[in-house]
């Protein structure tokens, strides 16, 4: 005999229901709270959130639990919920950035993203020409070529799955497990770059022989190489910030 199991279909429904709440809460106050909207110190409180956006106080929590996580408030009983300084925040998390990437603070966001991709990517690259294995060597090689093939014609969206790919390899190929972690961030860059237009119509040709030449340095072990071509990409990727956002 079969049975309805308890909350049954109902129960779904409504679970589904508060997971699209929860979301649509969120992609309202993360953004709000990222781009200044809500400074730090500015109190929440959890029964005006429920009437301003129609929601249950469960779908509140919910929400409240993930920028909890994030580091972007904190919950205190008979306070409410308040907004962290900024030096608090979880700045790496992907979501996080997206959100400043959208916000006011733009410029100086990718300017400081890309500042911590200088640091970090020539190194990496230059650990993937001694650590990569054949596979690694061959998938490179792969969105190199996937980035010349898009990088004409206005097809930034292609040319960003190969780019992103390209630099998680990168960092992965190092064999340091913290580059590693770092695919998320270099990837939430390189995607609200393309995202929010701080990119030219077509990328730089030069850039594209770059990631080629990246590339060819890796399998061929040439750490050195590798290190300073990647160094000339972050290079590049600064000055056209100074052109498309000043």
């Amino acid at each position: 005999m079969t049975g309805q199991q308890p909350g049954g279909e109902a129960g779904r429904d409504r679970r589904d229901r508060d997971r699209g709440l929860h979301g649509r809460l969120l992609a309202s106050l993360g953004p709000a709270i990222a781009s200044g909207e809500y400074p730090p110190g500015t109190v929440l409180r959890t029964d005006e959130l429920e009437r301003r956006f129609d929601v249950s106080r469960t779908v509140v929590r919910e929400a409240v639990r993930v920028l909890e996580s994030m580091r972007l408030v904190e919950s205190r009983r008979r306070v409410g919920v308040t907004v962290r300084p900024v030096e608090e925040w979880n700045v790496f998390d992907p979501q996080v950035i997206g959100w400043r990437l959208a916000g006011p603070d733009q410029a100086r966001q990718l300017r400081s993203l890309t500042g911590l991709r200088s640091a970090v990517e020539p190194a990496a690259a230059g650990l993937a020409a001694r650590h990569a294995t054949a596979e690694q060597c061959a998938e490179l090689t792969g969105h190199a070529l996937g980035m010349v093939a898009t990088s004409r014609g206005g097809q930034l969206e292609a040319y960003l799955v190969h780019d992103v790919a390209f630099h998680r390899v990168v960092l992965r190929a190092s064999g340091n497990e913290m580059f590693a972690k770092l695919g998320d961030v270099v990837a939430a860059v390189l995607t609200g770059r393309t995202r929010h237009h701080v990119m030219f119509t077509d990328p730089d040709p030069a850039a594209v022989t770059l990631h080629v030449q990246v590339a060819e340095a890796v399998r061929a072990r040439d750490e050195k190489r590798a290190e300073e071509l990647t160094r000339e990409i972050t290079i590049g990727a600064l000055a056209e910030l100074d052109v498309l956002a000043p």
